[in-house]
């Protein structure tokens, strides 16, 4: 899996033919030599061609800010090393795309290619950047749209993203474009977000491996009393060290509800023999249960008799209380 992840940022995403005009708009036509190749090396080569036909420049990666809403969670430190490796040994492949701040001359915000600029930067190098200008609505579809086409994104972080825009101001329609699901997908994803705290989000992680229906539950756990507070302590001191997907598992089966232990019936026998009933003494209930085959109209008997049987245990709890005030 690290090994995917690497190949994926040391070469571009595919540029699908629907993307967005603010994506492609006043492109020059690549090369028809691009579009010969077929399947994986044929995307690389196409989108490695459209990429070299926009503005590239080198930047300080200090100048490189964060957009307002980032669509990923921080990677373990060790995938961030080997990916690091790579690009020192090879340098950087593919340029990052960036717009000049829309608020501070001379800084730009990043669309898409974090990791490159961070391995970059730790490797003292500018970086080879990709200047387009664009609004706050085509950052986030050139965001979106680039991590759709690597389908590399966990579903956890299109749920905080997701959650982020919606909170931020943007429409659900935008959400859709750039995530690329239908409106009921949004809906899903937002809700997951909003019923766990993004701290604690971000403290597990992209957990790829945990899928859309375990979140879900996950988020229904976090709902019982004193749940969050077990779940943020777990994750402060026991799981450092862990992977994000074993921190998720840690906290899945830690927030799990309790089993109730299963209290076994005891038969009851009469005095001819006859198996007439079942009872569970538990700590707060003693459960009765007759057997009308074996004890036919016994139940009905017993429920006509139970105010006399009442008054006779209270009677007999008067009693004895009033023997114990005596001596």
């Amino acid at each position: 899996m690290a090994r995917k992840h690497l190949l994926a940022d040391l070469i571009p995403a595919k540029l699908s033919a629907d993307n967005s005009s603010a994506q492609t708009q006043d492109l020059p036509e690549p090369a028809a030599s691009a579009f010969v190749s077929r399947g994986a090396i044929g995307a690389v080569s196409r989108s490695i061609e459209m990429l070299k036909s926009q503005s590239i420049t080198e930047l300080d990666p200090d100048v490189i800010d964060a957009p307002d809403v980032t669509d990923r969670l921080e990677e373990s430190d060790e995938h961030f090393q080997e990916f690091a490796a790579q690009i020192k040994e090879h340098g950087q492949q593919v340029p990052i795309l960036v717009r000049p701040h829309p608020t501070q001359e001379g800084r730009y915000q990043i669309a898409y290619g974090r990791r490159r600029l961070r391995a970059v930067k730790a490797a003292g190098r500018l970086v080879k950047a990709a200047v387009r200008q664009m609004s706050d609505e085509e950052l986030i579809l050139a965001q979106g749209q680039e991590n759709s086409a690597r389908k590399d994104l966990s579903y956890i972080e299109k749920a905080l993203y997701s959650a982020e825009l919606e909170r931020k101001g943007y429409s659900r329609q935008l959400i859709i474009g750039a995530l690329g699901v239908d409106k009921a997908a949004v809906s899903h994803l937002i809700s997951t977000a909003a019923r766990i705290p993004a701290d604690v989000i971000r403290m597990i992680g992209p957990a790829p491996k945990a899928g859309r229906d375990r979140w879900v539950e996950l988020a229904n756990r976090t709902e019982h009393k004193g749940a969050l507070e077990k779940a943020r302590k777990l994750l402060q001191e026991a799981l450092k060290g862990k992977s994000s997907d074993e921190r998720f598992v840690a906290i899945f089966e830690g927030l799990a509800p309790t089993k109730k232990s299963t209290v076994r019936a005891h038969l009851w026998t009469a005095d001819d023999g006859v198996k007439a009933a079942k009872f569970k003494d538990e700590n707060k209930s003693l459960t009765l249960i007759i057997d009308k085959q074996a004890a036919p109209e016994f139940g009905e008997y017993l429920m006509t008799m139970l105010p006399e049987l009442y008054r006779a245990y209270k009677d007999a709890r008067k009693t004895a209380n009033d023997e114990e005030g005596s001596n």
